[in-house]
């Protein structure tokens, strides 16, 4: 008889072999959030390999090729996966390696699996090819496909020393947001050619840029420099703010939150140092910038600098 997950200080091979496939996709998918999760013990590695490997299938099913429907029967069909999940119906041989690998994590940590629930939401927002006029209204979607991934994360890191968990949780959401306003920025143009538009309409319109983006050079007549260092300055801030997680966490989930923050960090200065760069290409860090965040993440080092920035609202 196929045994459920218990949560119990042995796995099984069938376990194991879940855990595997899941830090086979984060390995190959996640070419940022790798580094971070490779610095940590060997059951919260696993338990973030699940959840990537979770959130990396409801991605792929809002970025994929399918009709609008489709992705909505799909997406109900990891909602049914989350239902499994927390029923405890998931047995170790299921054919799933992903529902077993995420329903051993939740039952070995305090899994708010609700935030997968909410980037389901986000992702179904996607699919409606809905769009935004105020960052009050971005930093709905935001919280659900980046917000939500941080409290999950936070509930696999744990808080150190005492620290108020749900003050982390609100520093974690934080830092999603963070990351995720600076994933649009990087992403604008590629964005635009798939018909999405993700940067608050009072904001285009301010700059001169509400006919969006169809081209390597900004709009005629746009300030499209002054656009992008306001959402720099307010990704900063959000930076700022969520980077007071840290002293939160023990040193080993703390370095992986600074490594994987910390790419997306330098990848906003990089933005910043070029506007015009996210209109012609890609912008990206060499695996060798990568490595080297992640070792400054174990020394707390980017961490210290960018907690001292102002954090006042834009």
């Amino acid at each position: 008889m196929s045994r459920t997950m218990n949560g119990s200080a042995h796995t099984s091979g069938l376990v194991r072999a879940a855990y595997r496939y899941c830090e086979a996709v984060t390995g190959h998918e996640a070419r940022n959030f790798a580094y971070g999760i490779r610095l940590l013990p060997t059951p919260k590695r696993q338990a973030m390999s699940a959840l990537y490997a979770f959130s990396r299938r409801v991605d792929d099913i809002g970025d994929g090729d399918l009709d609008a429907a489709e992705k909505v029967r799909r997406l109900d069909g990891t909602r049914e996966v989350l239902v499994r999940v927390r029923e405890g119906d998931v047995a170790e041989d299921d054919v799933d390696p992903v529902a077993v690998a995420l329903a051993d994590s939740a039952a070995r940590f305090p899994l708010p699996l609700g935030g997968l629930d909410e980037l389901i939401d986000g992702v179904q927002m996607d699919v409606r090819g809905e769009t935004y006029e105020t960052w009050d209204d971005l930093a709905v979607y935001c919280r659900c496909v980046a917000g939500a991934i941080g409290r999950l994360s936070l509930g696999v890191f744990g808080t150190a020393n005492g620290h108020d968990h749900e003050r982390a949780a609100e520093y974690a959401d934080t830092l999603g947001l963070a990351l995720q306003l600076t994933n649009i920025l990087r992403d604008v143009r590629e964005d635009a050619g798939n018909g999405r538009t993700y940067l608050p309409a009072e904001d285009l319109a301010k700059f001169g840029c509400a006919d969006g983006f169809h081209g390597d050079t900004p709009p005629p007549g746009s300030d499209f420099t002054g656009l992008v260092e306001f959402e720099v300055r307010r990704a900063r801030q959000l930076f700022a703010t969520g980077y007071q997680l840290l002293p939160m966490l023990d040193r080993r989930s703390g370095a992986c939150v600074a490594a994987m923050a910390g790419i997306y960090r330098r990848l906003l200065e990089r933005i910043a140092a070029d506007p015009g760069a996210i209109l012609r290409g890609r912008v990206s860090l060499p695996g060798r910038e990568k490595a080297y965040v992640a070792v400054r993440g174990l020394a707390g080092l980017d961490a210290r600098r960018t907690a001292r920035e102002p954090r006042s609202a834009v």
